[in-house]
């Protein structure tokens, strides 16, 4: 079974591009962590592929979905994306408007279904916490909370696995965010881990489904 994540810099994590599999593909987020458990479920190192890019958007996850997922044929797709459509647009005006979020996300799910009929896919929600990256701006910030409802729709329309995070990261950082996320976007090891873990558990809801 191999499995590909897909998303921006909270799945990127620092990899390094030359390597194609193996550790110093995984970065040092939450892919990390999964990783090591889907190796401790008897998947091997090229089983596992990393595909994230920091600072993507739907529409560059799209844009590259072709040699990124489709040439890799997996047999589960995870992807995260959210958080910079909505950050790029507070920083440079160049975000992902709520609507076309839905329309390239939606694009991207289709195409793909129609190349990889068979792939499961399993959509993550984008988060948000307070950090010195967030907080500043956290009126504009709390539109991911409206791209994370866009995403559990798209997955509850297409039949769509669906990670939600943003409630369980919430509540284990009260009184500590920048443990779990270090500027309020991007995780730290105790955010890594618990993604990690979450993602394991549907993981293994989907591997008892399949």
């Amino acid at each position: 079974m191999k499995v590909l994540f897909y998303g921006d810099s909270i799945t990127d994590a620092g990899r390094d591009f030359a390597v194609p599999y193996g550790e110093a593909s995984y970065g040092y987020g939450y892919v990390k962590y999964a990783a090591a458990g889907l190796k401790k479920r008897g998947l091997t190192e090229e089983e596992i592929v990393n595909r994230g890019i920091s600072g993507n958007r739907i529409v560059d996850l799209y844009a590259r979905i072709k040699v990124d997922c489709w040439n890799h044929n997996p047999d589960l797709l995870s992807i995260l994306i959210g958080v910079n459509d909505v950050w790029h647009e507070i920083d440079g005006n160049n975000g992902v408007e709520l609507d076309r979020f839905e329309k390239m996300y939606r694009i991207l799910i289709e195409d793909t279904k129609k190349v990889l009929p068979n792939l499961k896919i399993l959509l993550c929600e984008p988060f948000i916490l307070d950090g010195i990256a967030t907080t500043p701006n956290m009126d504009q910030f709390k539109a991911v909370y409206d791209y994370a409802k866009v995403v559990k729709k798209l997955a509850e329309e297409y039949g769509l696995y669906y990670l939600p995070l943003q409630e369980t990261l919430k509540k284990a950082a009260v009184g500590k965010e920048a443990e779990y996320l270090n500027d309020g976007v991007h995780p730290a090891e105790a955010g890594a881990k618990l993604i990690a873990n979450e993602w394991l558990k549907a993981f293994d809801e989907i591997n008892i489904e399949k």
